[in-house]
């Protein structure tokens, strides 16, 4: 009687351990951060290359958003641009001026090496 307890105390504490470990990983993504909000926030802005940044005086909030994005986006450059047979570089710029006009107001882009907001 008593390893039959046992048992299912064992797994009692296993499920209530996935279930905390559900729970907490869906809160975790309901906060991060997605480039819609940080851009509005000011927390990340678009370069001329393609890429994301953080402006002036955002801080590091979205240091791990930028780094994300920037390896996602040259993954997509990359493929691009081997079957196009150009650069990544070029693959690059070429998004940001097409993508340009459709960012908000108010948005920080880096031209040239300048920050401004749209």
């Amino acid at each position: 009687m008593c390893a039959i307890t046992s048992h299912r105390t064992v797994m009692f504490f296993r499920t209530f351990l996935i279930i905390f470990t559900l729970l907490a990983a869906s809160v975790t993504s309901a906060y991060s951060l997605d480039l819609e909000t940080a851009r509005s926030k000011g927390l990340a802005g678009e370069v001329d290359d393609g890429y994301i940044a953080i402006p002036p005086g955002a801080g590091t909030e979205a240091q791990e958003l930028v780094k994300t994005v920037n390896q996602e986006r040259n993954a997509v450059y990359s493929d691009i641009a081997q079957k196009n047979g150009i650069s990544v570089e070029a693959t690059g710029q070429r998004t940001f001026e097409k993508r340009y006009p459709g960012f908000p107001a108010g948005t920080w882009v880096k031209m040239k090496g300048a920050w401004s907001q749209k």
